[in-house]
């Protein structure tokens, strides 16, 4: 018989009794994540964060990958670029999103597309602040893009750029992936808000913990990133988990393009380039002739014959059958170009187009691609014009540009030093020897052993840091009195670190000793823009002057001492006068006398003797 004890809770008070025992457990883990809070346990994942440094300005946070990746050991890590809270008048600020080949795998710094483009905007627009913030990291897709560029709309973006597809299936929360945690995007978006929970974080970690005494990673370390993240090796084309990987990419990016083109945000999004002659299929389902490995071998057979046609849909079909995804279907390039005909503000930036029109016959290989979809420092810098001819299509930049900077002299200006090259192809030689290209280093590898080579190598072994080795090259030439190598590494670290003073000040002063006049004004307008002062004005003027341009000059008469201003602008605006009558009438004897007679009046003797000359 059972005793009922008469103190029991009964009624409300029983139903009241169970809610509280349910919510018990649910407001221990409140609790607990204030505590974890309060003690600044575990990371905040937001995608920015205020430099440590200067909390004027933002700048990627470090661990904004974490919740991507099933084991954050895994995590990559991003640029760390820096742009005013307080966005400055004048300035165009420009978001990039993607993966590796975004970032500039495997050269980054300088050899990033976006680093091109930005020395091409800087040098035709002096007078404008362009912020370029690269925010993309290698072994992410489209479900990272989606996660930033919601965050973008706040910082006051005037641009995004957009370059990515390749990872659908083996990027962190790809189908094929070691992250993979299913196809439905409301439990993966749900999963990533649990994981910025410090409770989450820290049962993550005891897991990883346990687990890591149990476990042995001797394995895990020879492995790369790649091998790491590709747990379904074999997705045929149109199965269900090829398909899956599409609808993830359509909806995540139809999802970001809906958003951006809502908040009136120009967006640049571009067609993705992989290798489709000098790449085979990593695997193939047979070697008959409708196999993957198949069509790549009559591929090969048709281009040595001269049948580039085929030899091109061959290949196309070879990349299609290949069933280890680490290069997009065309099926992506397929939505890029369907969204940029639904949303107004986006706009297609087609660089497989363009890969090809720099490729012999119009097949993409090893000239621009360095293994299956990086490109080389060629590749990037074809990238880079593909965005700037789009950007330019748009009048983006509604101002005139003050010069005009050619794909082909940016391909010659552009600061890349021998060092950057080198760390490129060292880390390719090691991608190489493992999983899944297996291919041993070739017997007729030598690797430099000069200065930069040295240094490229330490770098990359992690035993030196990049702007450690430029200071290092940077010392080299000039003991060397090598005064081009030592101005090409200014140019480089001003433009890795465009707010620190003295790179800009040091390539302005190489460039003055070496007449270079006009790029000796360019560094010291950046650097007044940094630190205006009238000395640095009144040398932008002096050097104006001393590249011919009066007009530039006058824009900084006021700088000078008020007593020489009235006759100096005078002596301007005639010679202003006088260039635009020799532009008409190269031959006007008294136009040409005047001009002599007044750069003699301004000290500058050897530009009088030009005019003298002629």
């Amino acid at each position: 018989m059972t005793t009922v004890n008469a103190k029991s809770p009964k009624g409300k008070k029983l139903l009241l009794f169970k809610v509280l025992a349910a919510l018990f457990p649910f407001v221990l883990l409140v609790l607990l994540e204030v505590v974890l809070r309060f003690f600044h346990y575990g990371h905040n994942t937001d995608l920015f964060i205020k430099d440590p440094y200067d909390d004027h300005y933002m700048v990627m946070n470090n661990y904004a990958s974490d919740k991507f990746f099933s084991d954050t050991a895994n995590a990559t890590k991003g640029n760390s670029e820096l742009f005013q809270i307080d966005k400055a008048p004048n300035t165009f600020r420009i978001f990039v999103l993607g993966e590796s080949t975004t970032i500039g795998y495997p050269y980054f710094h300088n050899g990033s597309f976006h680093r091109w483009l930005q020395y091409r905007l800087n040098r035709m627009y002096p007078d404008k602040k362009f912020e370029i913030i690269n925010l993309s990291l290698t072994a992410v897709n489209s479900y990272t893009v989606l996660d930033f560029g919601k965050q973008l709309a706040q910082y006051q973006p005037d641009a995004v750029l957009i370059y990515t597809g390749h990872n659908e299936y083996y990027g962190a929360l790809g189908v094929g992936s070691t992250s993979y945690i299913g196809s439905n995007r409301f439990l993966v978006q749900t999963l990533l808000k649990l994981r910025t929970l410090k409770v989450v974080q820290l049962f993550n970690n005891c897991i990883k913990k346990v687990s890591g005494v149990f476990a042995s990673h001797k394995t895990a370390d020879r492995e790369t990133l790649m091998q790491r993240m590709a747990s379904r090796q074999h997705i045929q084309l149109n199965s269900a988990d090829y398909q899956a990987g599409i609808n993830q990419y359509d909806k995540n990016m139809t999802e970001l393009c809906t958003l951006l083109n809502d908040e009136k945000i120009p967006t640049f999004l571009s067609t993705v380039v992989s290798n489709q002659k000098d790449q085979p299929p990593f695997i193939s389902e047979g070697t008959g002739p409708n196999s993957a490995m198949g069509f790549y071998k009559a591929g090969q057979q048709a281009f040595a014959k001269a049948d580039y046609a085929t030899a091109k849909q061959d290949f196309d079909k070879a990349k299609e059958l290949d069933e280890l995804r680490f290069r997009a279907p065309e099926a992506i390039n397929a939505i890029i170009r369907k969204l940029a005909t639904e949303f107004p503000e986006v706009h297609l930036v087609d660089t497989k187009k363009e890969f090809e029109q720099y490729s012999p016959h119009g097949i993409v290989g090893n000239e621009t691609i360095l293994e299956h979809l990086h490109p080389n420092l060629h590749g990037y810098s074809i990238m880079s014009d593909a965005f700037f001819q789009a950007i330019q299509s748009q009048h983006f930049i509604t101002d005139s540009a003050e010069t005009q900077i050619s794909f082909e002299q940016l391909v010659k200006e552009m600061p890349i030093t021998k060092m950057d090259s080198l760390i490129g192809v060292i880390q390719i030689t090691n991608l190489k020897t493992g999983w899944p290209f297996n291919q041993p280093i070739p017997a007729d590898y030598k690797p430099d052993t000069g200065i930069n080579g040295e240094l490229a190598a330490r770098i990359e072994a992690a035993q030196a840091k990049w702007a450690d080795g430029m200071d290092q090259l940077f010392s080299y030439y000039k003991n060397s009195n090598d005064k081009e190598g030592a101005l090409r590494i200014m140019k480089a670290l001003n433009l890795e670190f465009p707010n620190e003073k003295q790179y800009c000040g040091n390539a302005a002063n190489i460039d003055a000793i070496l007449n270079n006049y006009d790029e000796a004004a360019f560094y010291y307008k950046k650097l007044y823009q940094l630190e205006p002062n009238d000395q640095l004005a009144i040398n932008i003027f002096q050097l104006y002057l001393r590249a011919d341009e009066p007009n530039k000059a006058l824009a900084y008469i006021k700088n000078i001492p008020q007593a020489q201003q009235g006759q100096a602008f005078n002596i301007l605006t005639q010679i202003i006068n006088d260039k635009a009558i020799l532009a008409k009438q190269p031959h006007d004897t008294p136009a040409t006398g005047r001009l002599v007679t007044n750069y003699k009046l301004l000290g500058l003797a050897d530009i009088a003797a030009k005019y003298s000359a002629k």
